[in-house]
């Protein structure tokens, strides 16, 4: 008769949630659950919640008061965040693994000289962003601060739904992975011009699969207008989006079709032989 496993395995499996579709594969007797809730914490920073105390970070990392209360001392005790002793909130620490991926990462390094050749030639922003689950992440940029909407530096994140590199980067997805995607999840509204129902947005996804770029207008926050475009590798495969925030007239009728366009496809075609 087999011996019965012991009960900090079960307890292990137990906590080990539903992987997402990109993660390492992992067995349960190796996750490390505390590791994951600690994270899960310090994921609950972010530029809506800037300040945190253990009752809204219990709620948005899902654990209870007590816990979430202990992973913030701890992570205070280690120097990730700061605290008044009620509220807690990130400390430069953390700047420690953006930095790291940024000196590290071949992406970012590889797509800056385009971004900044792009920049000086229009005056305008440029960025480079990878899908995250449910949102994207820009992981180079450049161009004038004064352009730069709010939310737009680099590191920041934002809901794949409702922009124009996250379009790009959706509509990539093979179709089963994508209706995985969509199956149950709630699209938040972030303008009066979000799209937010789950139909349309197949069918704006299914127009992106088909001219292979994307328009996203004041859907993320009012006055920002962007275009983004699949960057890929020789093989075919989309890793990336490119994209510029411009003024609307830029990305209508025959400007979009002779400026901003064609200046983006260009560039991702560069950029295709580096990747």
């Amino acid at each position: 008769m087999p011996p019965a496993p012991r009960p900090s395995a079960i307890r292990t499996a137990q906590a080990a949630p539903p992987a997402r579709a990109d993660a390492v594969p992992i067995a349960p007797a190796d996750y490390i659950a505390g590791m994951a809730k600690g994270l899960a914490v310090l994921e609950s920073f972010d530029t809506e919640r800037q300040r945190l105390n253990a009752t809204l970070a219990a709620q948005r990392a899902g654990l209870t008061r007590a816990a979430a209360r202990r992973h913030l001392l701890t992570l205070a005790h280690l120097g990730y965040l700061e605290t008044d002793g009620s509220w807690f909130w990130l400390s430069p620490k953390v700047l420690r693994f953006s930095g790291s991926y940024l000196a590290s990462a071949r992406l970012p390094r590889v797509v800056q000289p385009t971004l900044d050749r792009l920049a000086a030639r229009t005056g305008e922003p440029f960025s480079v962003v990878v899908l995250d689950g449910d949102q994207v992440v820009i992981v180079a940029r450049s161009g004038p601060h004064r352009l730069l909407a709010y939310g737009l530096h680099l590191g920041a994140r934002l809901p794949a739904h409702a922009t124009s590199t996250g379009r790009v980067l959706l509509a990539a997805k093979p179709r089963a992975e994508l209706a995985a995607w969509l199956k149950g999840r709630a699209l938040g509204r972030l303008t009066a011009h979000t799209l937010v129902d789950a139909r349309a947005l197949r069918a704006e996804l299914d127009r992106v699969r088909t001219q292979d770029w994307c328009v996203a207008s004041e859907e993320h926050e009012l006055g920002v207008h962007a275009l983004a475009v699949p960057l890929r590798t020789m093989d075919g495969r989309t890793v990336a989006a490119l994209n510029v925030v411009t003024a609307r007239e830029r990305l209508q009728g025959r400007a979009l079709d002779e400026g901003a366009l064609p200046l983006l496809q260009d560039a991702a075609r560069e950029l295709r032989a580096l990747l």
